[in-house]
């Protein structure tokens, strides 16, 4: 009797595991996997579904069709278009004062890794590979191989766990960095934790200036004569004493430039005879500088029709949540400018793309006012979670399922830091609603001057100890999309630029992005705020 009753709880006990299993193993099948791919510096306007004046080059026809197959969003912002302070706003859905990172070099730290520690909380495989750059292990992803800083085109190595201790961990490997990127992909999901879903972070470092393109694509492009735009040639209202100087007598000095303009970094030098001057070298500096670009887009598009045939082959397409974006927009000669880090449209607008079969319909397009500090939380969401408190960024995940959002913002903030660095460009912040953008440039590096000679960038850039002017830019962006019309002084504007002045007061002090911490530049603010004209 004794030996039936322990049969009887065997058997009882067998079927409660088996039980248990089989539900852990449907909830697990419920949970959508998640790819988050994300290009450097790959502006909306290079991708043919977003229309503009490249579209009809067709750069793009693997990721139109991911777009025309899910839903793209034509209003998404960074808060500060550059790559280190973008990827930790992406990271930890905060803004750069809470999450700490400001510009370039500083690291985001181990504990706020917040967006892989909350997908693991919900029982998901973690992993990134490609481009990382927040100078720090990304040790809360359960793998990682990623490029040491920035990485390079060609022949790349990576950092990867399991091959011993940061940094010292680096791995070699042979090929362009796009084909790469995929193959090391490809090769995890065939190796990956098949018992949980996963969330992959896909990162590419093309299209990165200064656009490396695998040689496969040096005649992709050669006989076309790409569009330009009209604002490399001509913009007499564009802009103010901030970024023109008075009577534009900073236009050598601010904006690195494609045409010759720029006294100390210009495309057309770089690439170029000095000989060429004007409109001669901003055509000629154009095309090179958008063929080349356009070759690493097309290095990226083929290389994800790849992985999506992998997925498609492999029964993955259908549940798998596929999102593609890049980590901020790039300046492809409008206003005669190269690289990004301004508020303006090309460098400050995100593509975003996402593709998920199973809940989004086909072909939809989505104006919602998002930012990067939005994506974790949606993420989570998606992933079955809820966005945690810490987070800033609001989840948009009710879009993805076709309703509307309840309570959401009306203008989006931005800031760059990093004033005069690298690329000339004034420090500024500024608010972007869908129909306008007020932008106040207070050009003054946050580090006190004490502090420039502990930093690479001391000798290398003229003029970073120096001011430049303090001025406020207004566009109707509903009017002049291409931002070709400073209209701060027009008086039919005034109504509508006083409340976004106090919109953007109230975002700074609800975000933490004040200078409280920033006296001297707290002092330009105050001294320049209630500025009536450009002239005063």
């Amino acid at each position: 009797m004794k030996t039936f009753n322990n049969r009887i709880f065997f058997k009882a006990g067998m079927l409660l595991a088996f039980l248990c299993s089989t539900a852990i193993s449907f909830a697990q099948k419920k949970q959508p996997n998640i790819i988050y791919i994300m290009s450097d510096d790959h502006a909306a306007h290079a991708i043919g579904a977003y229309g503009g004046r490249l579209s009809s080059l067709n750069p793009t026809p693997n990721l139109d069709k991911l777009a025309d197959g899910g839903i793209r969003f034509s209003n998404a912002f960074c808060n500060n278009s550059i790559c280190t302070p973008s990827r930790a706003s992406i990271i930890t859905g905060q803004y750069p004062q809470t999450n700490g990172v400001l510009d370039l070099d500083i690291r985001l730290e181990p504990e706020k890794q917040y967006l892989p520690k909350e997908m693991k909380k919900l029982g998901y495989s973690t992993a990134i590979i490609g481009k990382w750059h927040l100078h720090i292990e990304p040790t809360a992803f359960d793998y990682y191989k990623v490029l040491p800083g920035q990485g390079k085109y060609f022949n790349p190595s990576f950092h990867e766990k399991g091959k011993g201790e940061w940094p010292k961990n680096k791995v070699k490997t042979e090929g362009h960095s796009s084909d790469v990127i995929t193959d090391v992909t490809i090769e995890y999901l065939e190796n990956r934790d098949k018992d949980k879903p996963f969330f992959l972070m896909h990162h590419y470092k093309a299209p990165h200036d200064f656009f490396e393109y695998a040689p496969r694509y040096e005649d992709y492009l050669a006989d076309t004569e790409i569009p330009e735009p009209s604002s490399l040639y001509y913009q007499p209202n564009w802009g103010s004493e901030g970024t023109r100087g008075a009577n534009d007598s900073l236009t050598n000095y601010i904006g690195t430039s494609v045409s010759d303009r720029h006294m100390y970094r210009n495309y057309n030098k770089f690439f170029h005879e000095d000989s060429l001057k004007g409109q001669q070298s901003a055509h000629v500096a154009y095309q090179d500088y958008l063929k080349r670009y356009l070759r690493c887009v097309k290095g990226v598009d083929d290389n994800l029709g790849r992985l999506f045939d992998y997925l498609k082959k492999e029964g993955l397409w259908e549940n798998t949540i596929i999102v593609y974006t890049a980590d901020q927009g790039m300046m492809l000669g409008e206003h005669d400018l190269q690289d990004k880090r301004w508020i303006y449209e090309e460098s400050m607008r995100m593509p975003f793309i996402v593709h998920y079969p199973k809940m989004i319909k086909e072909g939809k397009e989505a104006d919602l006012l998002i930012n990067n500090t939005d994506f974790a939380p949606t993420l989570i969401e998606m992933a079955g979670g809820k966005a945690p408190e810490y987070m800033q960024g609001k989840s948009f995940a009710r879009t993805l399922k076709g309703k509307e959002e309840k309570d959401w913002r009306t203008a989006t903030y931005y800031r760059y830091w990093m004033h005069i660095i690298h690329h000339y460009v004034p420090a500024h912040f500024g608010l972007r609603t869908k129909d306008y953008k007020l932008v106040f440039y207070y050009g003054k590096h946050y580090l006190p001057e004490s502090e420039y000679a502990k930093h690479y960038w001391a000798k290398q850039y003229y003029g970073i100890e120096r001011e430049t002017p303090h001025t406020w830019e207004f566009y109707d962006l509903k009017n002049d999309p291409e931002e070709l019309h400073n209209r701060y002084d027009d008086p039919k504007y005034q109504e509508i630029i006083a409340k976004l002045k106090s919109e953007l007061k109230q975002q700074r002090e609800e975000l933490n992005e004040t200078d409280e911490n920033y006296p001297e530049i707290q002092a330009i603010v105050e001294k320049y705020w209630d500025t009536k004209t450009l002239s005063e």
